[in-house]
């Protein structure tokens, strides 16, 4: 579990790149939450990821994210709003 805290951690700091590379490599992280490419799969933050990216500007993300939601219950929906909010908040 730390490794991947850490790995998040490392691709989160690429992130504070500007603009439009910061919102990518946030979509980029929620696709490898989505599809476990290096990690266990896990909807809730790939939704999280993919929110933030929205956020940041990445149209892609976005549908990405409404996609995602399709296979997801409104419990983890909650749960990975609260995520990206927390997140926001914070950074």
């Amino acid at each position: 579990m730390a490794r991947f805290e850490m790995h998040e951690t490392e691709l989160a700091g690429t992130a504070q790149m500007g603009g439009a590379d910061r919102a990518e490599t946030f979509c980029d992280m929620g696709l490898m939450y989505a599809t476990g490419r290096g990690c266990p799969v896990d909807l809730v933050a790939a939704h999280k990821w993919l929110n933030i990216a929205a956020i940041k500007g990445s149209d892609r993300a976005a549908e990405l994210r409404a996609d995602l939601s399709h296979q997801m219950s409104k419990t983890e929906i909650a749960l990975a709003l609260r995520a990206a909010r927390d997140w926001m908040t914070m950074h």
